[in-house]
């Protein structure tokens, strides 16, 4: 039986650039070898064939909201449906996974029955087919320390976690903004450590424009992304990796550094994760940003009375 699943929805393969970086990104995924089970969660253009290509589990039946975006509790059902493995990873499909993605979830998986495992990933142009075979990872390595860039640490492209974990999770649409960061809320509010992994897993996102996204807009100015932070909660649940409990590097698993940001960080979201209050944790927020909650409550009264000026 494998230990690990991957799972994906991959973009349609119609683009020849976003074709060739999700083809790089599962054949990295396959090469982890026999404890990793693939699964291609989708029916868009071309993933049928790349599944049998590449011999990987494809599940074309997937729920998805008004606008034609798989949803991700349907998602995350499809991939406890039909694997087996007592851990499972959502990894979006542009991203290169070398062998230190596996040794992480284990090393979390031998000492905690319950988490989810974050980290940030660096960002590389790629324009050729990847050819994995002896040596790949360091000459990757060598090529984005020369080229690459690291990305901020306000999303994560990937979420590893034992497969009871996530259910019953809000309608939030995938490839948009918000869900990411409500992963970490959530596991947070459970009370399941977060780890941050970015010191140990070492992934690498393949650049791309958003030429497949609606007008050609970033996720982040869609509408489905204001969908999404509204099913989560509002702003206050978009949690980053900041807010994580621990971190894992070469030296091991431990508690994240109490820092001073960090020590009022965790007594910011003290109301809102712990005392699981949203006005209590909106209070805390206001006290801790006035302006931003100024502006944020200005913005929300606007919105409320704009029917009532209109009569």
């Amino acid at each position: 039986m494998t230990w690990l699943a991957l799972f994906t929805t991959p973009k349609p393969f119609t683009d020849p650039h976003i074709a060739r970086i999700q083809r790089n990104a599962i054949r990295s995924w396959v090469a982890l070898g026999e404890a990793v089970e693939v699964i291609l969660v989708g029916d868009e253009a071309g993933v049928a064939e790349v599944a049998r290509e590449f011999g990987v589990k494809h599940v074309p039946e997937v729920a998805r909201n008004a606008y034609g975006t798989p949803l991700i509790p349907a998602i995350f059902e499809q991939a406890r449906l039909h694997s087996k493995s007592p851990v499972l990873a959502y990894v979006n499909a542009d991203i290169l996974l070398t062998s230190s993605f596996l040794q992480g979830a284990q090393a979390v998986h031998r000492v905690m029955p319950q988490f989810l495992i974050v980290g940030q990933r660096w960002d590389l142009d790629v324009q050729e087919d990847f050819v994995i075979g002896r040596g790949w990872e360091e000459e990757l390595r060598q090529r984005v320390q020369m080229h690459g860039r690291r990305h901020p640490p306000a999303g994560s492209d990937y979420f590893i976690f034992p497969r009871e974990c996530f259910q019953n999770l809000p309608s939030m649409a995938v490839g948009r903004a918000g869900w990411d960061n409500w992963m970490i809320y959530f596991a947070r509010r459970q009370g399941w450590p977060v780890v941050d992994a970015s010191s140990f897993i070492y992934i690498v996102h393949q650049n791309h424009d958003y030429r497949h996204l609606p007008g050609g807009q970033p996720h982040y100015r869609l509408p489905e992304t204001e969908e999404n932070v509204r099913l989560g909660g509002g702003r206050r649940t978009i949690f980053t990796l900041l807010d994580a409990t621990h971190v894992l590097d070469n030296e091991g698993l431990r508690r994240a550094p109490l820092t001073w940001g960090k020590f009022w960080r965790e007594v910011e979201v003290f109301p809102l994760i712990t005392l699981r209050s949203r006005v209590l944790g909106w209070l805390a927020f206001a006290l801790f940003h006035p302006r931003k909650a100024y502006y944020e409550a200005y913005a929300w009264l606007a919105a409320v009375t704009r029917p009532l000026r209109r009569r």
